[in-house]
């Protein structure tokens, strides 16, 4: 059975995201562009470290997640395999919530409320729910925040037909996607748009940055399983705070 290939790059030891995420991710990014050939043996944990820039102690904690994703599984005695099968937990292919993509990447995350209060639809609102104008609407703003620090500004709408007492939920502890699925609500896909921007006056100050500080924007449309929609949102995420990360194969 063949060896894996080195990988290229190391992890950044100024990034947010702590070295064994870093490490993982770079690793996961290799054998997604099939630098690292699946069902091949990876290299050798002091070269691993070596090319990283990291200490065993974190390696191990990266090589460890990789085999929660199952993108890697351990050997005793002979080393980490990368799996053959494609892992079923990649970024962006699975639709999940801002909590389970931290707690998929080790982080801790809290959130803090803005505003959680209902208002009729505007004409446009309307239009991206196939409802009529003047349904009620609830609207949850929260402050995401990653290893205590605020990270991003979250605001979704969702018609207040679907979650009748949605608003007597407390989102500072309860997850929305936890909510909806109580509900019987279940999210198949999501429609995503992302584009850059600047932080106006308000953003900045809840998200303790400065004017016009870097903003990674994304604009999702959730659908049913008919293609129904189900909510909106808008998440503002600090640009020097997160990273969205994919791969792309020809």
């Amino acid at each position: 059975m063949s060896e894996s290939r080195a990988i290229a790059g190391g992890v950044m030891p100024g990034y947010p995201e702590p070295l064994w995420v870093q490490a993982a991710n770079l690793i996961r990014g290799e054998i997604d562009a099939g630098v690292l050939k699946r069902g091949a043996r990876l290299t050798p944990e002091r070269e691993l470290c070596e090319q990283l820039g990291i200490s065993r102690v974190t390696l191990r904690r990266a090589l460890r997640q990789l085999v929660e994703e199952g993108v890697l599984s351990a050997s005793h005695g002979r080393g980490w395999y990368i799996t053959k099968a494609a892992s079923k937990k990649e970024w962006p292919n699975r639709l999940e919530s801002f909590s389970e993509t931290a707690a998929r990447m080790g982080l801790r995350t809290h959130s803090t409320i803005v505003r959680a209060e209902s208002s009729a639809a505007s004409f446009d609102e309307a239009e991206q729910f196939s409802i009529a104008p003047g349904t009620a609407l609830f609207r949850l703003e929260r402050v995401r925040f990653l290893e205590g620090v605020p990270t991003a500004l979250d605001l979704t709408i969702i018609p207040l037909g679907l979650v009748p007492d949605i608003a007597e939920v407390d989102f500072a502890v309860r997850s929305l996607y936890a909510t909806l699925t109580a509900a019987g609500i279940e999210p198949a896909r999501a429609d995503s748009t992302i584009e850059a921007g600047k932080a106006d006056e308000r953003t900045a100050r809840l998200l303790r940055i400065e004017v016009g500080d870097p903003l990674l924007i994304m604009w999702q449309l959730a659908l049913g399983e008919r293609r129904e929609p189900l909510f909106v949102s808008t998440i503002q995420y600090v640009g020097e705070r997160y990273r969205l990360r994919t791969s792309f194969t020809r």
